[in-house]
Order: C-alpha cells, then sequence, then structure tokens
C-alpha cells in the first residue's frame, strides 16, 4: 500500500512506509486514499500549552470530543502548570509523549494540507505501529525545539497565524471532517 510523503521541520521529505517510491497524491485529486475503507481507529490525543481555555473554546472542544468519540477513542490534554516560556513548555509536553506516539506538530512553518490529507494522515498513522496519535500545540510562541524534533510530521492549519486557541478550535473541526472524510459521511461535499 502506498503511503503518503509527510514533510519534518527541517524540509526533508518523509514516508510513513519503506515504499519510498509511492507518489503523492494531488492535492487537485480531493479525495481521500482511505475514503470509503475501513481504518482503524488509533487512540487519538491533543497536547495544548496555555492558561485555562476561554469557555466559548472549551464547549466548541468538548463538542468535538463527543463527535470524535464515534470514531475513535480521543484524549485532550492541556498543559497549564507552566511558565509562559518555550523551553519549560516544551519540556512539559516532551514529558507527555510516549516513545510508540505518532506525533503531529501544528507549525507556522508546517506543510500546508487540506482536509483530505488530513484524512490520510490519520490513515497512514494507524499503519506505521503507533499506539496513539498525538497532535501538538504550543503556546502563544509554538512550539519548542525538542516537539519539533520529535514529530513525525509538521503541518499548518493556514497560512495565517492562528491564535492557539483559534488553531485549537480548528484543529478539532478537521479532525472530525477527516474522519466523516475516511467514512464516507455526508459532513464534507
Amino acid at each position: 500500500m502506498a503511503i503518503s510523503p509527510w514533510w519534518c521541520i527541517c524540509g526533508a521529505q518523509h514516508s510513513l512506509s519503506k515504499d519510498r517510491g509511492a507518489p503523492a497524491p494531488s492535492p487537485l485529486g480531493r479525495r481521500s486514499k482511505y475514503s470509503g475503507q475501513s481504518v482503524g481507529a488509533m487512540p487519538m490525543r491533543l497536547l495544548t500549552v496555555g492558561k485555562k481555555r476561554s469557555r466559548g473554546t472549551q464547549l466548541l472542544v468538548e463538542e468535538y470530543k463527543e463527535k470524535l468519540g464515534y470514531y475513535c477513542d480521543f484524549e485532550d490534554t492541556l498543559i497549564s502548570d507552566v511558565k509562559v516560556q518555550v523551553e519549560a513548555e516544551d519540556a512539559a509536553m516532551i514529558q507527555q509523549l510516549k516513545p510508540d506516539d505518532f506525533v503531529v506538530a501544528l507549525d507556522e512553518n508546517g506543510k500546508d494540507v487540506i482536509s483530505e490529507q488530513i484524512a490520510d494522515l490519520i490513515g497512514d498513522a494507524g499503519n506505521t505501529g503507533s499506539s496513539r496519535l498525538t497532535f501538538c500545540i504550543g503556546g502563544p510562541y509554538g512550539l519548542g525545539v525538542q516537539v519539533r524534533k520529535r514529530a513525525d510530521a509538521t503541518i499548518r492549519l493556514s497560512s495565517l497565524v492562528l491564535n492557539h486557541q483559534v488553531a485549537l478550535v480548528v484543529l478539532m473541526e478537521q479532525l472530525y471532517r477527516a474522519w466523516t472524510i475516511i467514512k464516507g459521511q455526508k459532513y464534507h461535499h
């Protein structure tokens, strides 16, 4: 099975399988290679750094957690007991990661992706032997060096710089959208 290539923060292309010659799906095709297929429900985790979330943000996160619960186990972890500095946030986040996590860093310098590519990323991560798919969103100053180095994939949700709470809501919606794409459900047009 061909696995999509992903780009790390350093700009190098990485494949999630040994089939390094697999062509990347065309973003213009707008179809996930997993659409309508049976994809294993790998547990997903979201690690974020920051102060207490606004009530509106937390309500939206809870709504999407409930929706995602139909597709996979989903855990949301907010790291809030650290000083607002990248190094302390970086160390706290690294401590939360297991060696067999498939880690996706959200970074403004990451690879631009469309919704179907997020669906592919979910499906591809399930084929790596990892036990959990973990998405990392840094605080106001972004992610630290350790987390960016540890990441198996680095993506960005927009060419705009997003506040970390806005990025959180956008990611939650995109994860739900990705699962509906995979399952061939009507949420996605």
